[in-house]
This record gives C-alpha cells, sequence and structure tokens, in this order.
C-alpha cells in the first residue's frame, strides 16, 4: 500500500512533463532542471526539521508529505525510477544501520 501511492505519484509526476507550465507547478519545477528541484527538495527538507522539532503532529505530517512529493520530483528530474530506490532499501533490509554505513565507507 505505502509505496502504491508513492507509484501513483510518480506517474502523476511523469504526466506533468507535457503539461504546461501555465498550469503545473511540477512542469515548472521540471523546467528549472534538476538544480531548481533540489533546491526546493532541500527547503522543503528543513521545513520537515523544524516540524519534526517544534510544530504538531499535523504541520510534521504536512511537512513529510510535501518532502516526499519533491523527492520524488527530483527523481523524475534526474530520470532515476522510483523502483531503483525501493529496491536500493530493499537490498538494505535486514541489514543494520550501521553495517550498510560501513560497507559505504569502504566502498567509496
Amino acid at each position: 500500500m505505502t509505496d502504491d501511492i508513492l507509484k501513483a505519484l510518480e506517474l502523476t509526476i511523469r504526466a506533468r512533463r507535457s503539461s504546461s507550465g501555465d498550469v503545473s507547478y511540477t512542469r515548472k519545477l521540471l523546467d528549472g532542471g534538476p538544480e531548481k528541484c533540489a533546491k526546493k527538495l532541500g527547503e522543503e527538507a528543513a521545513e520537515t526539521v523544524i516540524a519534526g522539532v517544534s510544530q504538531d503532529d499535523v504541520a510534521l505530517t504536512g511537512e513529510a508529505a510535501d518532502l516526499l512529493y519533491h523527492l520524488l520530483v527530483l527523481l523524475e528530474a534526474r530520470n532515476v525510477p522510483l523502483d531503483d530506490v525501493l529496491a536500493e532499501l530493499e537490498r538494505r533490509t535486514g541489514q543494520s544501520g550501521l553495517e550498510e554505513k560501513a560497507q559505504r565507507n569502504k566502498d567509496g
């Protein structure tokens, strides 16, 4: 269920590539390229952090939704499929975070 809504949103974002920038906020973001999308993601990440430490659960929920949306927009701008991200998460399942981090540091 969780990834179903994310996959549906990914498809909506992809479809917005062909929408008019006059009516689609997503299209305006995509037109700005990965740089604009990444900047907006960073702004949303900061807002999520602030909500996480100083606002109520409703605010945090809204900011978390914005963060996920903007992450999907950045992935679309870079042509990185959500399935690749989900596969990476699945690959990491069952491995402790400390082990995974140590492996990344060793690899590069």
